[in-house]
C-alpha cells in the first residue's frame, strides 16, 4: 500500500507540475521568491506594533512568530529532510527527467517535507488565532496555499511533501499560539470586543485591512511583473 501511495504521489505531481505558459512560469517564479513577501511581513509587524501597548507584548508576539519559522521550517531543513532523505521530484532518479523545470531551478536534493508549506501555514494559523478576523484568516490561508502550489508547479515537492508540511505547520502554529496564551493569559482571555472597529481580539479592523491590502497589491505586482519581465 505504501508503494501505491508513493506511485500515486509521483503521478499526481507529474499531472500538476509546470505548463507551457511563460507568463505562468514568470508568475510562479516571483510568487515563490522569499523577497516577494517582505511587504507582507512588514505589514504584520506594523499590525503587531500598532495594536499592542507594551514592549513586552510586542516582543512576545514577534518571538512567537519567529518560533513558528524556527520550529516549522528550520527543524525540517536541518533534521527531517536529511533523516528522511526523500528525493525531490527534480532529483528523483525515476521521474526526474520527466519533471518540467523552470529556469533550471531544481532545489536541494531532498524534499520531505515542504518548508514553504510548513512556514507559511504556521504563520497563517498563528496570526489567524491571534487577530481573529475572518478576512485576514482567508487571506493568510490563501497566501499559504499559493506558496504550496508554486512548489508543486516548480516540481520541487510532491503533493505528499506539501500535505506533510501543512500538517506540521498547523501543529506548530497552534502550539505556538497556545504557548502565547499561557504567557499572556490576561490579554487573551479578557479580550471580548464587539465594536465593528475591532476584531474580537481587540485588533483595529482598519489595521487588519492594511495587511490584506498589502497582500492584494503584492499579487497585482506579481501579475504585472510576469507581464512585463519575460523569463
Amino acid at each position: 500500500m505504501n508503494e501505491s501511495l508513493i506511485d500515486f504521489d509521483k503521478q499526481l505531481l507529474l499531472q500538476l507540475n509546470g505548463s507551457d505558459s511563460l507568463f505562468i512560469d514568470g508568475m510562479i517564479t516571483t510568487l515563490t521568491a522569499a523577497q516577494t513577501w517582505i511587504p507582507l511581513y512588514i505589514a504584520l509587524f506594523y499590525l503587531v506594533i500598532k495594536n499592542n501597548d507594551s514592549v513586552r507584548s510586542i516582543f512576545t508576539i514577534l518571538a512567537c512568530a519567529a518560533a513558528c519559522v524556527l520550529l516549522a521550517g528550520t527543524v525540517d531543513d536541518l533534521l527531517v529532510k536529511p533523516l528522511v532523505a526523500r528525493w525531490r521530484p527534480t532529483h528523483d532518479p525515476e521521474i526526474g527527467m520527466a519533471v518540467d523545470i523552470v529556469e533550471g531551478y531544481r532545489g536541494g536534493n531532498y524534499g520531505f517535507f515542504s518548508a514553504h508549506a510548513a512556514n507559511t501555514f504556521s504563520i497563517a494559523i498563528f496570526f489567524s488565532l491571534l487577530v481573529r478576523n475572518a478576512y485576514l484568516t482567508i487571506s493568510l490561508l490563501s497566501w499559504s496555499a499559493i506558496n504550496c502550489w508554486t512548489r508543486i508547479y516548480l516540481g520541487v515537492h510532491y503533493p505528499g511533501d506539501i500535505l506533510a508540511g501543512l500538517f506540521w505547520g498547523g501543529i506548530v502554529g497552534t502550539g505556538v499560539f497556545t504557548a502565547y496564551r499561557f504567557m499572556s493569559p490576561h490579554k487573551v482571555k479578557t479580550a471580548n470586543f464587539v465594536s465593528t472597529q475591532y476584531t474580537s481580539a481587540g485588533y483595529v479592523v482598519s489595521d487588519v485591512d492594511i495587511v490584506i491590502s498589502v497582500l492584494v497589491y503584492t499579487f497585482f505586482y506579481v501579475l504585472l511583473r510576469a507581464c512585463i519581465i519575460p523569463l
